[in-house]
């Protein structure tokens, strides 16, 4: 597992600049995001696991559906939700109601075409791929406990479906199919190809996007 945030940029250099992914470690998990100063979970930076041991997981759902506004960045996004997870995998009940209002907000959002919707399908489908990696760590010491914790609350629940149809209404948005192409990366090699050529063309418009794989 990578430990130190400024691995990040390396790593994802050689994720999108070849054919072939190349990670160390569950890339929703081990690779903590560059978000600058935006706003986020409180987090103790100095392992991939580790949050604040101060920090009340009671609080979790309503902290992380304070900062997934519709006016968040994808980026942001990801690493709230990936500190989110984590958290969650502390608490089964908790995890559970993480996910299910993400779910809910999906469902009450996908009627619509708006860009808030999207998001909302973003969220819920990129949460469910990130409990599913946290759920194969179950041969890890330290989080063998928190890993059976989520594989418990996950269930047959399927990210890639919500992902899907996030893309379908923004194919154009580079972090998103960069979260796709991460998601896609150990299990599919063509999906992450194609996720990874659509990065590319979109990073330009993205600096934060820019900022995170170094293009």
């Amino acid at each position: 597992m990578l430990r130190h945030r400024l691995v990040l940029p390396l790593v994802l250099f050689a994720l999108f600049a070849t054919a072939a992914p190349v990670l160390a470690g569950p890339p929703l998990l081990c690779h903590p995001f560059d978000i600058g100063d935006a706003r986020s979970l409180p987090w103790d930076g100095r392992e991939w696991s580790q949050g604040r041991r101060d920090y009340n997981v009671a609080n979790l759902v309503a902290d992380t559906e304070a900062i997934l506004t519709p006016t968040t960045p994808v980026i942001v996004r990801m690493e709230t939700l990936r500190r989110a997870a984590l958290y969650a995998s502390l608490d089964g009940r908790v995890a559970a109601q993480l996910l299910q209002t993400l779910k809910a907000r999906a469902a009450a959002a996908e009627p619509t075409s708006a860009p808030a919707s999207a998001l909302a399908l973003f969220d819920a489908g990129y949460l469910m791929e990130t409990y599913r990696q946290i759920s194969q760590l179950g041969r890890f010491d330290g989080v063998g406990t928190r890993s059976q914790t989520i594989t418990a609350v996950l269930g047959k629940a399927d990210g890639k479906k919500f992902m899907d149809r996030t893309i379908a209404l923004r194919p154009d948005d580079g972090a998103i199919q960069f979260a796709a192409a991460l998601v896609a990366a150990s299990t599919d090699k063509t999906a992450y190809a194609q996720h990874a050529a659509k990065v590319r063309e979109g990073v330009s418009r993205d600096p934060l996007l820019a900022r995170n794989i170094k293009q």
